[in-house]
């Protein structure tokens, strides 16, 4: 009887320990968005890298809301859908659709909550806000090494934690455009307004 109660307790030390090494290399790994609070002014192109099939792998959420992910190809969604945050476990994997290397792909959430959807690309959003925080993510004892994306699912931004729903998909690549913000913009424009006048006033010199 001993016997049976020390072995069962090494199961179970054994299974919390595991759980604990996986948990805790996973919180380790994952890319963490720099700046809560603020927008995230980092916009994302996402491709498939070959021709192949686009796969997520569920990586957590901290969200109230009840959602899922999709994928759209060249703009047209694969009718493929799952990962729903509160269900999914971590590591949880679900092939999107397949893609030729180059092709367009855009991930959206589906929001059950609220009835609203939020896309990778901004300008797809309802609400004008980029919804995605994207890095890349060297993999870990259950998730291969991808490209990692964490959603937003408040409308309007709420508080920009980008830690709502999080996915890591392999076979794809990025790339970045980073949008400049309001203070950038005025300088650029009085920049260029300062070198327009130098150019009239370098005119005005030559024709006198």
């Amino acid at each position: 009887m001993k016997n049976l109660v020390a072995s069962t307790l090494t199961k179970v030390a054994a299974t919390a320990v595991f759980g604990l090494v996986a948990v805790s290399a996973s919180a380790v790994s994952l890319p963490v968005y720099p700046t809560p609070g603020s927008a995230n002014p980092v916009n994302y192109s996402f491709t498939a890298a070959a021709t192949g099939d686009i796969t997520a792998y569920f990586a957590g959420s901290t969200a109230g809301y009840t959602e899922n992910l999709g994928l759209l190809i060249n703009g047209v969604a694969t009718g493929i859908t799952g990962l729903v945050n509160h269900s999914s476990s971590y590591g949880q994997s679900l092939i999107l659709g397949h893609a030729n290397a180059g092709d367009s792909l855009v991930f959206f959430t589906n929001i059950f909550s609220t009835g609203d959807t939020f896309y990778s690309k901004t300008s797809l959003n309802a609400d004008g806000i980029n919804h995605l925080y994207s890095a890349s993510f060297g993999g870990d004892s259950i998730i291969p090494t991808g490209t990692y994306a964490a959603f937003e699912d408040l409308r309007g931004g709420g508080d920009f934690n980008y830690h709502d729903e999080t996915f890591v998909f392999t076979n794809v690549a990025s790339s970045t455009g980073a949008v400049p913000e309001p203070a950038s913009w005025a300088l650029m424009i009085a920049g260029f307004g300062m070198v327009g006048a130098a150019l009239r006033s370098r005119k005005a010199v030559h024709a006198a």
